[in-house]
């Protein structure tokens, strides 16, 4: 009963932070539900989750999606989805923490080295490639996903928006390609129970409209630097988890 009222409090929080920042929120709840549950379960359910989210913020935000930029990322996300396929990887628990540590890194590298322009077709198609790829291995891609969006010139609706959307087809991806991982292996027994999930999705909801509302209150400079913070802190408690679970500390 704790770990399940534990999820959906995490759920509703975390929609809160992705729904002001655009990301951030994804990278908290898959650290805290790693911790609760298999690496295969804790894919599933951070994908059913998030998924609900992003889906629940791109619909309160869908004057503001670009969906030509969506198709281009489209694009380059098939062969990445074929080469996951191929490989059958599923990291383990000090592996994946580690990831979801060093991705925010990516935000401290100067703009001139990676900052893309999703507005450009070829841009876009690596983009989707890079943010499916590292979907399927870290369970997260915010951070990656934001260094295309540096050169745009995108409000931070049509960031959110169009974030929210590229994530959301991301997340069912990855529920299909962990889900198989989980029958084959786990089982699905070491997922939560129903009512788990039933009672995380309005929460899920109600704390993206409120973060939503929230980013209102943002200017576009403040947006972005509050986001790199963030994501940063929450990056050094996750290295410092992998490195605990590898004995390194």
């Amino acid at each position: 009963m704790q770990i399940g009222l534990l999820i959906i409090v995490a759920a509703g929080v975390c929609a809160f932070i992705s729904g002001l920042f655009g990301m951030a929120g994804g990278l908290v709840f898959m650290g805290i539900i790693a911790s609760l549950m298999s690496v295969n379960a804790a894919m599933v359910v951070h994908g059913i989750v998030q998924s609900v989210s992003n889906g629940s913020r791109s619909t309160i935000l869908r004057r503001h999606i670009r969906w030509d930029i969506l198709g281009w990322q489209l694009l380059g996300a098939a062969p990445a989805i074929a080469l996951m396929l191929w490989a059958a990887f599923t990291p383990d628990k000090a592996q994946l923490f580690l990831a979801l540590g060093l991705l925010p890194l990516l935000l401290w590298l100067p703009r001139s080295w990676l900052a893309g322009d999703a507005e450009k077709p070829a841009h876009a198609a690596l983009c989707g490639a890079m943010v499916m790829s590292l979907n399927l291995s870290a369970g997260v891609a915010g951070p990656a996903l934001d260094f295309f969006y540096v050169k745009t010139t995108l409000t931070r609706k049509a960031i959110v928006a169009t974030k929210a959307v590229t994530m959301f087809a991301s997340h069912l991806v990855k529920i299909g390609y962990f889900g198989i991982s989980l029958l084959r292996t786990d089982g699905l027994g070491d997922l939560p129970p129903l009512w788990v999930l039933a009672a995380a999705l309005p929460a899920v909801i109600l704390g993206t409209k409120l973060g939503t509302m929230m980013l209102e209150r943002f200017s576009d400079v403040g947006f972005r630097k509050y986001t790199r913070i963030l994501v940063t802190i929450v990056g050094t408690i996750y290295v410092w988890r992998g490195l605990a679970l590898l004995d390194f500390i």
